[in-house]
């Protein structure tokens, strides 16, 4: 489990998070959505560490972020952030086995177990013919598939993910999420793409352009057209189509049909 609450922060003079709270419960899938620029990204590295809100406290599994060693935080939480360089001589393989990390003294070297860890984070995200590839050579979806695996292979209790279908096809995007899901750990995922966020998530936090959370609650909650089109600035009709949620969008000053 992870809770925030009252997080803030500024880039500057610009406000872009606001008394914000978090609550992502065990074995469920919390979505961060909102239009861009309304901190959906800030907010993650919030809950994860790397930025320290002035004030507030993000707690993991009751004991405060701020206050576990870096090891220890490591263990908890896995981090899959969208990369910007990808200039490393490590092939796949090293990449993800960096995964084990926390699990290994400063002096241990990986063993055949963390090996065989490895391997299997590769296989289950359709990366395992990558493994002896340079990480550098490979395209931007392939990367982010070795990212996933290399946060399954940290094996840490929360996963928490900034856009993990960027650069991927239709395929890979659906079935990235799903795994997320199939994992059984609390996952938080940022998202733009809210039919994704509509078939994945079990819970979602809505985030405006004034730096609060204009909504929060069960995915269904959520996603409604009331809601949603005032923050979005779009028109949005919501259908139910095999079970499964569905958004249409249209522009703001046309009518949806009937």
């Amino acid at each position: 489990m992870i809770t925030a609450a009252d997080l803030s922060w500024r880039y500057g003079a610009k406000l872009v998070l606001d008394g914000v709270g978090v609550d992502a419960g065990p074995g469920r899938v919390l979505g961060l959505i909102g239009p861009n620029g309304s901190g959906k990204t800030t907010l993650l590295r919030l809950l994860y560490g790397a930025l320290r809100s002035p004030a507030g406290r993000v707690t993991v599994d009751g004991d405060d972020l701020a206050a576990l060693p870096p090891r220890e935080a490591a263990r908890r939480l896995a981090v899959v952030v969208q990369e910007t360089g990808g200039e490393t001589a490590l092939t796949v393989g090293e990449m993800v086995l960096l995964g084990r990390g926390p699990h290994l003294s400063t002096f241990q070297r990986t063993s055949p177990a963390d090996y065989t860890i490895a391997a299997h984070a590769l296989e289950r995200v359709g990366a395992t013919r990558l493994g002896a590839r340079p990480f550098a050579a490979l395209s931007g979806g392939e990367r982010q598939r070795v990212l996933i695996a290399r946060a399954l292979t940290q094996q840490a209790t929360h996963l928490l993910l900034d856009e993990p279908t960027n650069h991927l096809d239709i395929r890979y995007q659906h079935e990235i999420l799903q795994l997320v899901r199939d994992l059984g750990t609390c996952a938080i995922v940022v998202l733009h793409d809210l039919n994704l966020a509509a078939r994945y998530c079990d819970d979602l936090v809505l985030l405006g352009d004034g730096g609060g959370v204009v909504a929060t609650g069960p995915t269904r909650d959520v996603l409604d057209p009331d809601v949603l089109q005032p923050v979005y600035g779009i028109g949005i009709r919501r259908i139910e189509l095999d079970g499964h949620l569905h958004l249409l969008f249209h522009p703001a000053d046309e009518r949806a049909p009937a």
